[in-house]
């Protein structure tokens, strides 16, 4: 996978990490709880922090960036996910938790193996030379 299409595939799960936020930051149930509060924060910051790279084109920046933060998002989608029924048991905060811990594995996953790919060896080109 090239840089370029990991920023492709990012864009699209962090849109969906946007609509959790905006769920979150809407929410009466979770107004009065600063730890809740902190999930949409989070999830702002690290959508938010690759922007001006990916407005600049420089995804080596963009992926820098996402990595730097992935511990974060990790941790918010962790706890709201383990959290979330304390406020409420809503289907709509029951699909916020899975889409916000999914979202966050498949960003790991995409940044791994953008990872890897930049690490591997480039692929052999065949020989198409004449013969001596």
């Amino acid at each position: 996978m090239t840089p370029e299409q990991a920023v492709q595939r990012l864009n699209v799960l962090f849109a969906h990490l946007w609509l959790v936020r905006t769920f979150l930051k809407h929410a009466d149930e979770v107004q009065e709880d600063e730890a809740m509060l902190d999930v949409h924060r989070t999830i702002f910051d690290y959508v938010r922090a690759t922007e001006p790279a990916y407005q600049r084109g420089d995804w080596a920046e963009y992926l820098r960036r996402a990595r730097g933060k992935l511990s974060k998002l990790k941790r918010v989608a962790e706890f709201f996910e383990r959290e979330y029924r304390r406020v409420s048991d809503h289907t709509n905060f029951q699909m916020a938790a899975l889409s916000l811990s999914g979202c966050a594995r498949q960003v790991e996953e995409v940044l791994a193996e953008v990872s890897l790919a930049l690490k591997a060896p480039p692929a052999p080109t065949p020989d198409h030379g004449t013969e001596s």
